[in-house]
């Protein structure tokens, strides 16, 4: 599984962000969340694939390429109910 979020690094909740794919990490050290920059071509291409409209966004996705969960905006889900996802 493939965890991203989907942010604008200067905006109001980057600092949000980065600190919870901090605390995932903290709490599960054998996995990562990836943050990716919607200003880069990666960025707008997982957002237009996975049609996100709404920012920051988190993504859960599959090896195969399937969408698994997504949450827009806020509040971001628990880091309990994205470990599930992500070990499920």
């Amino acid at each position: 599984m493939r965890i991203v979020i989907l942010y604008h690094p200067n905006s109001e909740f980057a600092g949000m962000c980065e600190d919870y794919a901090q605390e995932y990490h903290n709490r599960n050290q054998d996995e990562k969340i990836e943050l990716i920059s919607l200003e880069t071509e990666a960025g707008a291409q997982l957002a237009q694939t996975y049609e996100v409209v709404r920012y920051p966004a988190m993504l859960v996705i599959s090896g195969d390429g399937s969408l698994q969960r997504l949450w827009q905006d806020q509040p971001f889900p628990l880091i309990d109910e994205v470990a599930a996802y992500a070990h499920a």
